[in-house]
């Protein structure tokens, strides 16, 4: 049963009150020193709870004081150390992506959910997609694309009329958003092992965007995105609550 505790939260007060609650209750330690981090908030705040501590080695287990929670559980302050002591444990590994933009400088991010491109004017994108050095899609022109994992497969992907993705399944799911042409391409399933690589065409005309779970680079001329293998990331679910029964269960809702 764990009893270094590292209490972090988003900062909308819901969450700083349930901070405060449960640092009474259980005691705080810095989460270099902890054996588990509780992190209090929505989605995003999860998102960006999973990159800052990538370094430790450390799991996550987050309590829901956001909206939707998708990678939260429901939040409570009794009975913590039982819920952390029969937590099951998800590791999912991130996508890196390397993205030029049209100044010629090279940007690095990873993403635990998905990499987008976004059309960045009025226009349409036009979209070159490449798989392993291989050209599939010589044009796609649409509001935007995204590579995502199984982890986020129920989010942006979702919303863009994408698959969810069984969450111990080795796939990407490649998905256009509001594709124009080809007119009723939806994307394609790709191994987990596969580069992708995006080109932009038309890009003074046509700018696009690149996100990697909200960090944006602007005015891009290529992304090159692909399962980061070397990364992974612990999250901690109450037993029959985790990722495999979520991903599940959203498909009946």
């Amino acid at each position: 049963m764990p009893k270094r505790i590292a209490f972090l939260a988003s900062d909308a007060p819901v969450a700083q009150t349930a901070r405060a609650a449960l640092i009474g209750r259980y005691g705080n330690v810095a989460p270099r020193d902890a054996e588990v981090i509780v992190a209090l908030g929505g989605d995003g705040y999860m998102l960006r709870t999973l990159h800052s501590t990538q370094h430790l080695d450390v799991p996550v287990y987050g309590m829901n004081r956001g909206t939707i929670g998708f990678l939260m559980n429901e939040y409570a302050e009794t009975n913590l150390l039982e819920r952390l002591a029969a937590a099951e444990e998800e590791i999912i590994n991130p996508l890196s992506m390397t993205a030029m933009d049209q100044a010629g400088q090279v940007h690095r991010a990873l993403a635990i959910n998905e990499v987008s491109l976004l059309r960045a004017g009025p226009q349409a994108a036009r979209l070159k997609i490449s798989v392993d050095g291989r050209l599939r899609l010589a044009e796609l022109v649409c509001d935007g694309a995204l590579v995502a994992t199984p982890a986020g497969s129920t989010a942006y992907n979702y919303s863009a009329h994408g698959p969810i993705l069984p969450i111990g399944s080795d796939v990407l799911a490649l998905t256009a958003i509001a594709a124009f042409r080809p007119r009723r391409w939806r994307g394609a399933l790709l191994p987990k092992t596969a580069k992708v690589r995006f080109d932009v065409v038309d890009a003074d005309k046509r700018p696009v965007m690149a996100d990697a779970d909200s960090t944006s680079i602007p005015d891009i001329a290529w992304v090159e995105i692909q399962s980061e293998p070397t990364i992974s990331h612990r999250i901690l679910f109450d037993p029959g609550h985790g990722l495999e029964e979520r991903l599940i269960s959203e498909q009946f809702t």
